[in-house]
């Protein structure tokens, strides 16, 4: 498979602590590599990185062949980099839909008519070019709405009957199902998800696993920080583990949860019993 996400070298530093410390991941087109370590290990600043949201301090992050480090985060979107963040954001007072849609302003092709170019126009003009929108504007809005609806389909009885509610009115778990959402409706070629499960139970746990396996039979390339091992273990091709912003350990999921260092990063310590040891890995 070839390569579609290349990380060499990548470094951050925010005075004199060291967030990310050389780093290296690859990951190839329709693989889902999952990102774990201990809190504080730096996993959502290499997001950061990879997502143009920060600048690196040092190495490359190649994106299907190209150089994209350090490029703002609009320009990465519009290549197919997507992701979701570690404390879900949403825009409140936009419906489900609207979320959704927002998602897809990179694919917007037609040319949305302005008054600005009218000598002259005022609020009844833009009203005019509003309510007279184009044969092609119309029809392109009516895809995207109906792929917005596919989309939202996915997550089933849990965001499809709130299609229309803002989304300051769902729950925790719903609005973080509306970020996932948002993100898919980008199609993107990259999708990066934060922690997606934070603050759900073990059955909406359950139902996101799921998801995130439909969406990986479906040929999708995913990045996944996540804090609840067993998901990690049921989902990834491969693991990479982070400490105090460094790479510890990278390889197949049986493999990373029987790894000493890996068992130390997050005991604190070597001696552990056997107990112990499948408690903090599974």
């Amino acid at each position: 498979m070839s390569r579609l996400l290349e990380v060499t070298g990548l470094t951050r530093r925010f005075g004199g602590l060291t967030a990310v410390d050389g780093v290296d991941l690859a990951l190839a087109q329709g693989e889902l590599v999952s990102v774990i370590g201990p809190n504080g290990a730096g996993k959502t600043t290499f997001f950061n990185l990879v997502t143009g949201l920060d600048r690196p301090d040092g190495g490359q992050v190649l994106f299907d062949g190209e150089d994209i480090t350090g490029r703002p985060a609009e320009q990465l979107a519009q290549r197919g980099l997507a992701r979701t963040f570690q404390h879900g954001r949403v825009f409140a007072n936009l419906s489900v839909l609207d979320n959704v849609l927002v998602g897809a302003h990179t694919r917007l092709r037609a040319v949305r008519p302005r008054a600005g170019g009218i000598p002259g126009a005022g609020a009844l003009a833009e009203l005019a070019l509003a309510l007279l929108q184009p044969p092609a504007v119309t029809r392109e809005e009516r895809q995207l709405r109906d792929e917005a609806l596919e989309i939202i389909a996915l997550f089933g009885e849990r965001l499809a009957p709130r299609v229309d509610h803002p989304a300051y009115s769902l729950s925790y778990a719903n609005r973080r199902r509306v970020e996932i959402a948002r993100a898919l409706a980008l199609r993107p070629r990259l999708l990066l998800l934060d922690e997606p499960t934070a603050g759900m139970n073990e059955s909406e746990t359950v139902e996101m696993l799921e998801i995130i396996r439909t969406l990986k039979s479906r040929g999708q390339s995913i990045l996944l920080i996540e804090h609840k091992l067993d998901l990690v273990m049921q989902l990834s091709d491969r693991v990479v583990v982070l400490d105090d912003g460094r790479k510890i350990a990278e390889g197949l999921p049986g493999d990373v949860r029987n790894d000493p260092g890996v068992i130390e990063a997050y005991l604190g310590h070597r001696q552990v019993g056997e107990a112990e040891r499948t408690e903090a890995v599974a």
